[in-house]
């Protein structure tokens, strides 16, 4: 079972190299990395913070919208493509389950993205550190920055396999991962602090809200990084629940989530016919 996921993930990663998405990811996230690593430690003194756990925060943000993104364009063609180009009738005649091709497309995807995202904040931490030597005390807040962001996108390969196994079609994959992106990372958000306004200190504040957040992994995502980070005082808006929210709370809807898509996208898979 391992040698056939492995042999899955070393062909979608040879394919990958010839792949224009995955150096516009990689790019992507040293720009805007650098980028913050320059401009997000100005509030360090005000926070009591060290200079790294202070971008760490600015990266925190970043990342909610910016791995989910590389994930979906990642996969979004990952069945519908092979669909389109019609390879998915050869590949289901090999001995392998169906859910193993889309672990071994899953292996291979997040490799990749962990490269990118090794490059975008070892970037910024090594700016970061030549710039202040103190700031080496936040090298644990980027290692914890670091694993969430491969779970988050993880979790995001998963549903960019589940809408391309529903698509179908390349064109409405990309169509409906655009759209997906747009409702769980911008506007989910937007719905919620107006919920929130609305109810006044409700019961849907009180009790619905907290767990809306942790129903959506970008949110529960952010909620663990600001909750274990100095630099808490950075965020704003719905960020300021990480305050309040259990930390292990969003630490387990961080770790479930990778699981459940990519079973919800095993159950999309088994319905594709070639």
């Amino acid at each position: 079972m391992i040698a056939r996921i492995l042999a899955t993930a070393t062909t979608e990663i040879h394919i990958a190299r010839r792949n224009l998405w995955v150096l516009i990811a990689v790019l992507l996230m040293v720009v805007f990395s650098l980028v913050l690593s320059a401009a997000g430690s100005a509030p360090t003194g005000a926070l009591g913070a060290d200079r790294l756990s202070v971008v760490v925060a600015s990266l925190t943000s970043l990342s909610v919208y910016l791995v989910p993104l590389v994930a979906l364009l990642m996969s979004f063609d990952a069945v519908a493509g092979e669909v389109e180009r019609g390879t998915l009738p050869l590949l289901l005649t090999y001995p392998v389950a169906r859910w193993e091709v889309l672990a071994g497309k899953m292996v291979a995807h997040t490799a990749i993205l962990i490269v990118a995202i090794l490059a975008g904040y070892g970037a910024a931490a090594v700016i970061t550190i030549a710039a202040d030597s103190a700031a080496v005390s936040g090298l644990g807040a980027l290692w914890r920055l670091t694993w969430t962001s491969t779970l988050l996108g993880a979790t995001f390969l998963g549903i960019g396999y589940a809408l391309s196994s529903l698509a179908r079609r390349a064109s409405g994959a990309a169509g409906l991962a655009i759209g997906l992106w747009l409702g769980l990372v911008v506007l989910y958000d937007l719905g919620l602090l107006a919920a929130v306004v609305a109810d006044d200190g409700g019961t849907f504040t009180t009790s619905v809200f907290p767990f809306a957040l942790l129903a959506n992994p970008a949110d529960a995502f952010r909620l663990f990084n600001l909750t274990a980070s100095q630099a808490t005082a950075a965020a704003s808006g719905v960020g300021g629940a990480a305050a309040v929210i259990p930390q292990w709370q969003s630490l387990f809807s961080v770790v479930v989530w990778p699981l459940l898509a990519l079973g919800l996208a095993a159950l999309a898979f088994r319905k594709v016919e070639p």
